[in-house]
């Protein structure tokens, strides 16, 4: 096998014309005195050199003459003859392809037509090489490489193969691959290549377009251990990659799953997010899969967008930037703009828009469009100069290290491509370029800064789940302690008060509450059947419920001496004043006797409803506010079957999907039905609890009926007008 190629030839040459050089600077050193024969030698020298010339020149457009090629392989390189354009002639072997008057020109194929005579080309353009064949194989197999973006290949006038369409029925392929042809040689053979490359983004290149690896003809056995080769070296230099990204889809169901045992760990959902955008990215265009480029494209970029988004979202956990509303809503209002502004330029780059008059058009909206993406991109910078006041622990200062590096590996690159046909920057290159060799397996810098992203993304989380796990469980065992104390306080059974009905219900809206009634029989005086205590401590979780159970104590220890429910209500403010950190507590107080005669007095809480309608009390301000503040009392009636309730703000503010409260038209309708404490309650938590709620319900019986006292502790339900 002797393939005569252009380089052959020019060595030959070469050669050639060292010798004529040497030749005329002897006869030039003779000139003198030899004058006539000077004159016949330099004659014959230029006509030499003007054959040496001619030849020269000659063998650029010589054939490819392939004498036995057998089990061999012969790669088709040297210069090959190029158009721009399109015509459907060019296929053809007769084709005159030789003049330049009509437009053919010659091309290199180990480099694309763009880093060669034409930079940022966009359109149709036809490569042809003439092959000569001395011994024919009855058939040969062709290999084509990666050629940008869409390809058909022509042997003698025959359309033998494609990778892709062009338009106008468009379609890409996203990984070309090592692609195999058979072929049917002759003696003479001329191969035609039609290209058509797309529309220059904002970020590619002018030197793109065509071939970047010249194709190679041989037996159809050796030709495919040749693609077996080249998907080998391939699969080989992808190790590290490839490892990176199981890891990141361990991660990402690791996380997934730890989310799903406790909802409340978002910062695991963000990181099975962050870990599995990662491998879908891996997916789209890391396995090089020959797919549809637009669909393989429209895909990517927002996955691109969502592993952002997920980097920023982890961040505002592990730097404890949650508390700051401002950071976190413009977190949330970037996050959509991300999305939405990486949707639009996938979908905007799907189309063909190399078209007369839309191109720069189209160019102009993928620039801005980009820019914006990579700008967002650099989010992590603001919320690492937010967080360096706190003090963070080293994993989490290691996370706010990577995350920087890691997205400007990510943004420098684009940044610097950004029109880059225009500045020719090629510095972006260092960032994929291999700095190790590992067997076989290529790394290079933005790998790295990936995986250390992730080791410490990781290592973060697992101490950020920890440490909150540990949290939460030292408050869990608080709320039990809290929640067993207002147990106590809350009293199974209500003792029983001659001559009424009682029933009460108490809905708390967390695990333990703030609202709190106690009903204490008063021995020392004759008449008098019992004390009713009502309130609301302000807040609701764990520090209301210590209050309440500081308030009940108060209640009981008071109750016996004290001379009505004015005094009792003075002599708890002065108790509780200052002992509330800063919070407050509203109650009634309602004495009773066994006649009817009542009175009642108010710390700032809602009035008590007697037959339907609200009684009239004197305004008072709440508990805890002002040490020396008189409550006035206020004495009423109960005859035979009125009914009295008395309610916690929880039921006026519970409120509905819509917003809407329940207000006190709908608590005068349902007290006028003299409803249960308990159907209260359920009334008011089926419109949509908020806060905590409490009913207490009074009615004076017939003479001849018997007493009753029902309680009932009713759990929170969600809303379902």
């Amino acid at each position: 096998m002797q393939p005569l190629s252009g380089s052959t030839a020019a060595f030959k040459d070469g050669i050639f014309l060292a010798t004529v050089r040497r030749t005329s600077e002897d006869l030039l050193a003779k000139r003198n005195g030899h004058g006539s024969l000077f004159a016949v030698q330099l004659f014959l020298l230029a006509f030499c050199i003007t054959q040496a010339t001619s030849q020269t020149l000659s063998t650029t457009d010589a054939p490819l003459n392939i004498d036995r090629i057998g089990k061999g392989v012969v790669t088709i390189d040297g210069l090959w003859q190029f158009h721009v354009g399109d015509d459907p002639r060019w296929a053809l072997p007769q084709t005159n392809d030789s003049t330049r008057e009509e437009g053919w020109e010659e091309l290199r194929v180990d480099s694309s037509w763009g880093a060669q005579t034409h930079p940022a080309y966009s359109g149709f353009a036809w490569y042809r090489k003439h092959i000569d064949i001395d011994l024919p194989s009855s058939q040969l197999a062709l290999l084509v490489q990666q050629v940008d973006d869409v390809y058909e290949i022509y042997w003698n006038g025959v359309l033998i193969g494609s990778c892709g369409s062009p338009p106008p029925h468009l379609k890409r392929i996203f990984f070309q691959g090592v692609r195999i042809f058979p072929v049917q040689p002759k003696s003479n053979n001329v191969l035609a290549v039609r290209v058509w490359k797309g529309l220059y983004w904002s970020t590619d290149p002018a030197e793109l377009g065509g071939f970047y690896q010249p194709p190679q003809l041989g037996a159809p056995s050796v030709i495919a251990a040749r693609k077996a080769e080249i998907d080998y070296a391939w699969l080989r230099s992808s190790q590290a990659y490839f490892g990176l990204e199981t890891l990141n889809g361990l991660v990402a169901i690791l996380s997934l799953l730890a989310w799903f045992r406790n909802r409340s760990q978002n910062v695991t959902l963000w990181l099975a997010i962050l870990s599995g955008s990662s491998v879908l990215n891996f997916i789209c265009v890391g396995l090089q899969l020959p797919v549809d480029y637009d669909f393989t494209y429209a895909l990517d970029i927002p996955v691109i967008a969502l592993h952002d988004i997920g980097l920023w979202f982890l961040l505002l956990y592990l730097f404890d930037l949650t508390t700051d509303r401002r950071v976190v809503r413009l977190t949330q209002r970037l996050a959509i703009l991300q999305f939405l502004v990486s949707s639009l330029d996938a979908l905007f780059t799907r189309s063909d828009w190399n078209l007369p008059g839309l191109a720069v058009p189209a160019q102009i909206v993928d620039a801005l469009l980009s820019v914006v993406i990579t700008v967002a991109q650099a989010y992590p910078i603001f919320l690492l100069l937010r967080a360096r006041r706190m003090h963070l622990s080293i994993a989490r200062w290691s996370v706010a290290i990577t995350a920087f590096l890691a997205e400007m590996f990510l943004v420098i690159p684009i940044w610097l491509t950004e029109g880059s046909r225009f500045t020719h920057w090629k510095n972006w290159n260092l960032f994929g370029t291999t700095i190790i060799t590992v067997n076989g397996s290529q790394v290079f810098l933005g790998m790295i800064a990936e995986a250390l992203l992730l080791a410490s993304v990781v290592y973060a989380v697992y101490t950020f789940v920890r440490d909150t796990s540990q949290r939460q469980n030292i408050l869990e065992m608080e709320f039990r302690s809290a929640a067993e104390i207002q147990r106590v306080l809350v009293p199974d059974a209500l003792p029983i008060v001659t001559g009424y009905a009682v029933t009460s219900a108490y809905t708390p809206a967390q695990e333990v509450g703030g609202d709190f009634f106690q009903i204490i029989p008063l021995s020392g005086n004759q008449d008098s059947s019992a004390l009713v205590v009502l309130g609301d401590v302000s807040g609701k979780g764990l520090r209301a419920a210590m209050a309440v159970s500081m308030i009940v104590g108060v209640v009981r220890a008071l109750a016996e001496d004290s001379r009505g429910p004015g005094d009792l209500l003075c002599q708890l403010n002065a108790r509780i004043h200052g002992r509330l950190s800063g919070g407050f507590a509203t109650c009634v107080a309602v004495q009773l006797d066994r006649t009817g005669n009542c009175v009642l007095a108010s710390a700032g809480h809602p009035s008590p409803v007697l037959n339907g309608r609200e009684l009239e009390i004197e305004s008072a301000l709440p508990l805890g506010i002002v040490a020396r503040e008189q409550y006035i009392e206020k004495p009423f009636q109960l005859r035979e079957n009125d009914y009295l309730a008395l309610y916690t703000d929880g039921l006026l503010e519970a409120r509905n999907k819509t917003g809407e409260l329940y207000g006190f038209e709908r608590l005068k309708m349902l007290f006028a039905s003299r409803p249960s404490a308990s159907d209260a309650t359920r009334a008011a938590t089926d419109f949509g609890q908020e806060d905590d709620i409490t009913v207490l319900t009074i009615s004076r019986l017939q003479a001849g009926e018997q007493s009753r006292s029902e309680i009932n502790i009713l759990p929170h339900e969600p809303a379902t007008a």
